[in-house]
């Protein structure tokens, strides 16, 4: 551990050296290291597939997951984080998440430029398109994700040290092209009542029991003027009215920030089951796009999105990958990423159109005729049924019909129970 700290300045005083310690198993430790070491990865071939550092991304998902409720304090589901990044596009520039965990937003962007670049030779240059920073509270997080992206090569500035984005900010000057985040879910020890008077809170001053408005509004502080941020929150920030969120939500919706909310599916998250939603945000809806290429912006803009949020309820996809998580599958995240392109009006994806039940473009207007709740589903409306042909009174006589037979058989069987349990010497 000395001599990695020794050769990679960026882990100074971060790795753990207590491996000597009497608790640990000799043996075991050493057959650990014995395994490890057999697994090929310092070939060009295998440093190209990132093996270590899919290794350690497979630990830290297997560890959340062990860990439960704690997991979620370190550890933001891949698909949920592959689903931000292809949303908004971090081709270039400066990329900042103020409560970064482990550092899995960082590590996708970097994959994100690589597998869009590596078709044209310049897939190596992924990790100096991007500028990172990021902050951690959390001091064996910080240190998580300071290994997680040493492992990968990645530059970042996480700060000297851990340390709390709202009372100790440690890029107050920055103002990010991407901003992306998981912060912790309706948390309400942030210590707001110290910073009443800050500067961030420009729509408003978010309650003292709840950090949601303070973490959309310390993210928009530090938004560059021409861009995009993505980030979970809890569902209640869409329509909860307590203790002024109503009105902080009115005034951001109001001032044009609002680009694209994303309504997710349940049992995402290894921290909670509480429903979660996506926040995108954008400062000009009417901002050039950035070349895949890492040129300067193209000459043609997106969509003038002015006025205009796009509403995308993704509540029944995923699938269970065990008894309590779902995951959203590629080709889930591919048709929500492409539903928000094509309505930005990018180049090449095809023309938006609103899908029942799935996805609305909606105006200011309309929704503030829903009392500026942004849940999807109240816009969306219901799903599609295909017309089997059948007229309604029809289809409900016979639906009837057939439910009065198989209740007619249901008390039959009851009563064939009863008489076997009777001839048993039960009387039920």
């Amino acid at each position: 551990m000395v001599a990695i700290e020794r050769d990679n300045p960026s882990l100074k005083g971060v790795l753990p050296k207590e491996y000597n310690r009497p608790a640990l198993d000799k043996q075991r430790l050493g057959e650990l290291i014995d395994l490890i070491g057999t697994i090929s990865m310092g070939d060009a071939e295998h440093r190209s597939k990132d093996i270590l550092g899919r290794v350690y991304e497979y630990f830290l998902g297997q560890f959340a997951s062990a860990e439960g409720k704690k997991g979620g304090q370190f550890y933001t589901p891949r698909c949920v984080v592959r689903l931000v990044v292809e949303m908004i596009e971090p081709f270039k520039g400066r990329v900042y998440d103020p409560c970064c965990g482990a550092g899995g937003m960082f590590v996708q962007s970097v994959r994100f430029i690589e597998a869009h670049r590596s078709g044209n030779g310049n897939g190596g240059k992924a990790k100096t398109a991007l500028s990172i920073y990021g902050q951690e509270s959390n001091p064996t997080t910080w240190r998580l994700a300071k290994m997680n992206l040493a492992i990968r090569g990645i530059d970042a500035n996480l700060g000297p040290e851990h340390a709390d984005s709202f009372h100790r900010d440690l890029h107050k000057d920055l103002k990010a092209d991407f901003v992306m985040a998981n912060p912790p879910f309706n948390m309400s020890d942030w210590g707001g009542e110290r910073l009443r008077d800050d500067v961030r809170w420009k729509y408003g001053v978010p309650p003292a029991g709840n950090a949601n408005f303070a973490w959309v509004q310390h993210i928009i502080h530090h938004l560059a003027p021409n861009g995009v941020a993505g980030f979970v929150l809890a569902n209640g920030s869409m329509s909860s009215n307590t203790s002024g969120e109503g009105e902080i939500r009115k005034r951001i919706i109001e001032a044009d920030l609002v680009d694209c909310m994303v309504a997710l599916p349940a049992q995402l998250f290894y921290a909670t089951q509480i429903p979660a939603c996506l926040w995108f945000l954008a400062r000009n809806k009417h901002a050039p796009r950035l070349s895949p290429h890492g040129a300067s912006p193209m000459g043609t803009p997106l969509r003038d999105r002015r006025s205009e949020t796009l509403f995308i309820d993704a509540r029944k996809m995923g699938m269970l990958i065990d008894r309590v998580h779902r995951e959203l599958t590629d080709e889930e995240i591919a048709r929500i990423a492409a539903t928000y392109h094509a309505w930005r009006g990018e180049k090449g994806t095809g023309e938006y159109k609103d899908v029942a039940g799935f996805c609305k473009s909606a105006t200011v207007e309309e929704i503030a005729a829903h009392g500026y709740v942004l849940t999807p589903g109240r816009y969306v409306g219901a799903e599609a049924v295909e017309d089997d042909g059948e007229p309604f009174d029809q289809k409900m006589r016979r639906l009837v019909g057939t439910l009065a037979e198989q209740m007619a058989e249901g008390r039959k069987l009851e009563e064939r129970v009863r008489k076997n349990l009777r001839g048993l010497g039960y009387d039920i």
